[in-house]
């Protein structure tokens, strides 16, 4: 182990970007010279989700031919359901195909992957049938959000404990540990507003630091704050769906409209679960009214 941590991490500024959501950072700045074949693929992975996570889906798409190596397949498997969601049974077959392959199947990209659509789809279950074993910071990350997911705080912890084992000070360690204490809720709020706090006094702010600033802020009552993070969120990013989701909230709060706010939600991510509830809520409304009627 000592060996391997005196190697320079080529990809550590890189991977950085993404995890904070510095995407357009990530990519401009993926150009490094020297890489090893495995982390020349890691770069490229990392690069192309930087762009799914921008909606350039159509990008990844056509660049990733079929001569790719298993975990740019794996992420051109994410681009396609994300891209396609009326096609996106015929994505998840090839992603269960490729997964009970057992020359590939144990990837641990393709593993993750498998986690991020299956708790898309929100079958938890099936998620951690592929991310449970953990093996790299990211998968152990996304088990923690899954066991969130789940309401289960309990197991979340175990698998923050086992990270904080590996790396404390680990960007995904620190972000797993503010997404349990937001979760846990109570006095665990301030903490994790220090853990983003922490993050925007040493990285450029983006988008996902403002909106976890912001969410800590709502849950201690401070809707005013939360508005301006979430307003300069909304400059960087338009259309991004948190930033949305959380003004609606934040606008309720405040007594404001969020009519405009819930719209663009609706235009650009319909399938979003407050979309879907204020669908419903509205579909009941209508219902109650015509039976007075």
């Amino acid at each position: 182990m000592a060996a391997a941590a005196a190697v320079p991490d080529h990809l550590f500024n890189l991977r950085n970007n993404f995890y904070l959501g510095s995407y357009q950072a990530a990519i401009n700045n993926s150009d490094l010279p020297n890489l090893s074949p495995d982390d020349a693929v890691e770069r490229d992975c990392l690069v192309y989700r930087s762009y799914i996570a921008l909606g350039s889906y159509q990008l990844v798409i056509n660049e990733i031919d079929s001569s790719a190596a298993t975990p740019l397949q794996a992420v051109k498997l994410l681009a396609l359901y994300l891209s396609n969601p009326h096609e996106k049974e015929s994505t998840i077959s090839s992603l269960k195909e490729w997964l009970s392959d057992p020359a590939i199947g144990n990837n641990a990209i393709l593993r993750l992957i498998a986690g991020i659509i299956f708790m898309h789809e929100e079958d938890y279950n099936e998620a951690l049938k592929h991310t449970n074993a953990g093996g790299t910071m990211e998968l152990h990350a996304l088990n923690v959000q899954i066991f969130i997911k789940m309401h289960r705080s309990d197991y979340a912890e175990k698998q923050l404990r086992v990270m904080q084992q590996i790396d404390e000070d680990h960007t995904l360690t620190q972000l797993a540990n503010a997404w349990l204490n937001l979760a846990v809720g109570g006095s665990k709020i301030q903490e994790a507003y220090l853990i983003f706090q922490d993050f925007s006094e040493k990285y450029p702010m983006t988008g996902l630091i403002l909106n976890g600033k912001a969410v800590c802020c709502m849950h201690m009552g401070n809707f005013d704050e939360a508005e301006t993070l979430l307003l300069e969120a909304l400059n960087k990013d338009a259309k991004d769906p948190e930033t949305l989701a959380n003004l609606v909230v934040c606008s309720l709060h405040l007594g404001k409209s969020s009519s405009r706010y819930l719209s663009q939600l609706k235009l650009t991510h319909p399938e979003h679960v407050l979309v879907k509830r204020a669908s419903s809520a509205e579909d009941s409304f209508e219902r109650a009214v015509q039976s007075v009627a």
